[in-house]
């Protein structure tokens, strides 16, 4: 019976994340991802609170914060993987935080689906991604995590 061998995942040479200009562009990606997530699980729980506010609290707004949620664990987790050298979570935090943002800055700008105090929420949720989207795709970064 042959084995099946698996390769395990690529990784960025630990030289390739020793400089500090890459340590702190790590440090501040976890910072503002942590953010996102205290901000998104903050969110949430005030949705809880204020659930039988119908006027402020939406069936879409009930969606829309979980999504945020789920979405920001998410990214916790590519930014942990990245940190640790993990090229995929590099891969995966890139995409996802630029496709955040662009979904938020639509959120933002469509008056009437979402009640106001949420798009201002999202707005800033898309600043901090904002930053981790800046963080993620210098230079350094892309030349740390190249193949």
């Amino acid at each position: 019976m042959a084995s099946r061998r698996t390769t395990p995942a690529a990784a960025a040479p630990a030289e390739n994340l020793s400089h500090p200009r890459i340590q702190r562009a790590l440090r501040s990606t976890k910072r503002l991802v942590a953010c996102y997530v205290g901000l998104s699980v903050g969110t949430l729980a005030a949705v809880i609170v204020l659930r039988d506010q119908h006027d402020i609290v939406t069936g879409a707004v009930w969606v829309r914060t979980s999504i945020v949620v789920a979405a920001s664990l998410l990214m916790a987790s590519f930014a942990a993987g990245t940190a640790r050298g993990h090229s995929r979570s590099y891969l995966r935090l890139r995409l996802s935080s630029a496709a955040m943002v662009a979904a938020i800055a639509v959120i933002v700008a469509l008056p009437g689906t979402f009640p106001a105090w949420l798009r201002a929420e999202q707005a800033v949720c898309g600043l901090l991604l904002l930053g981790v989207v800046l963080a993620v795709n210098g230079k350094r970064m892309r030349s740390a995590f190249a193949r």
